[in-house]
């Protein structure tokens, strides 16, 4: 096992809200030993949280790597030119915090990985993403991952990823860890009227990777088989990108289904999933799929693409059934199958949940970072060139 090192742990995050990599941050805490300083972009749900789990948290300005520095080449020099000047600030920084080991979350925050290997102290990068993208770009992206002594990726297809794009030298210091998730209170589904609309539910952030908008278009086929069928979209998109929801909305005008789907905003998806008939996870992009796996621990159904990280999640048939990204005929036709056979829908429920009970608990997931992120003097892992 592994056991802390003497000296705090500072745990870095660039968001503050309470989404996937989010929420997993929150877990990943509980895995960095005693002496923890959690250290977020902005303020957000996420502070009160971290505070609640009885850690230490600081709201730190610091350089935030986001797709729209990628896209603008002005606001592409202006990132570089605040990650290049916070780095020194910030390895002076953690020094003064008397820090033995640095765990950042996500690779969008590359300037704490230089500072710290300037600062001295062991650097851990949990990668969450699994981006398509040309692979010159993906590997400028990834580059701050050689600063790190070990690297956690959050499924195999995210480990992939990164061997792609840096070669074995990246994928040498990666290990796997799956993401846990706890078992929600009260796994069984609310009752549902007898007579009244089945149910389609998607969790996410509104945004075009996850693919909100083929459930649109599925719901539509859904009801034009003569099926009637409602579809709720469990969460809200990042702050300037409010165009997301608006085209979503026009979109299910369009399909005619306007009057049948529902966007709640952020709000707690449990009670939405737990009266599912079926959850589906439509993403275009997923590196793991938090969402699928909450799901079946409700013991619903679950209809997902099989692309990234999802088919080490579901196995098509026997805890779920895997489609084609970006079609929306695939995607109806699995929800048809599954409403017109409730006992496949509930045996696929029943061994949806028993599987992830068995592989994406939150003791397992906190035991295997911890071994990784604070190892014993014994342990052999690649340092960084």
């Amino acid at each position: 096992m592994g056991r802390p090192r003497t000296g705090r742990v500072v745990a870095v995050h660039p968001h503050a809200d309470l989404y996937g990599s989010d929420r997993m941050f929150l877990e990943s805490l509980g895995a960095l030993g005693p002496d923890v300083l959690a250290v977020l972009s902005t303020s957000g749900p996420l502070v009160g949280a971290v505070r609640a789990r009885g850690v230490e948290v600081l709201v730190k300005d610091f350089p935030v790597l986001r797709k729209v520095e990628l896209r603008d080449p002005r606001r592409a020099v202006v990132f570089l030119w605040r990650f290049l000047t916070s780095v020194l600030t910030l390895a002076a920084w953690l020094r003064r915090q008397g820090t033995a080991v640095l765990y950042v979350s996500t690779v969008t925050a590359p300037e704490w990985l230089l500072a710290g290997r300037l600062g001295g102290v062991r650097v851990v990068c949990h990668v969450h993403e699994s981006m398509p993208m040309p692979r010159p770009a993906a590997t400028l992206l990834l580059l701050p991952l050689l600063a790190a002594d070990v690297v956690v990726a959050n499924s195999g297809d995210t480990q992939g990823w990164i061997r792609a794009s840096l070669g074995e030298r990246g994928a040498r210091r990666t290990r796997v860890v799956h993401n846990g998730v706890r078992e929600p209170a009260s796994p069984a589904p609310a009752p549902r009227v007898p007579g009244g609309p089945r149910s389609l539910v998607v969790v996410g952030r509104l945004s075009a990777i996850k693919g909100q908008d083929t459930a649109i278009r599925a719901t539509a086929l859904v009801r034009q088989a003569g099926h009637d069928v409602t579809l709720t979209l469990v969460g809200d998109c990042y702050p300037g990108y409010e165009a997301v929801e608006d085209g979503l909305r026009d979109l299910a005008v369009q399909q005619r289904v306007d009057d049948v789907t529902v966007l709640t905003g952020f709000t707690d998806p449990a009670p939405h999933v737990a009266a599912a008939d079926v959850v589906l996870v439509p993403s275009r992009v997923e590196s793991f799929g938090l969402a699928a796996v909450e799901a079946l621990l409700l013991g619903r159904p679950v209809v997902a693409t099989r692309i990234g990280g999802l088919p080490e999640v579901l196995r098509d048939g026997e805890t779920g059934l895997l489609v084609p990204a970006d079609d929306p005929r695939a995607l109806a036709d699995a929800v048809l199958r599954l409403l017109g056979d409730p006992r496949l829908a509930a045996a696929l429920g029943t061994a949806g949940r028993a599987d992830a009970r068995a592989r994406f608990s939150m003791a397992a997931f906190t035991a295997a970072l911890a071994d990784v992120v604070l190892p014993g003097p014994a342990e052999d892992l690649p340092a960084a060139a």
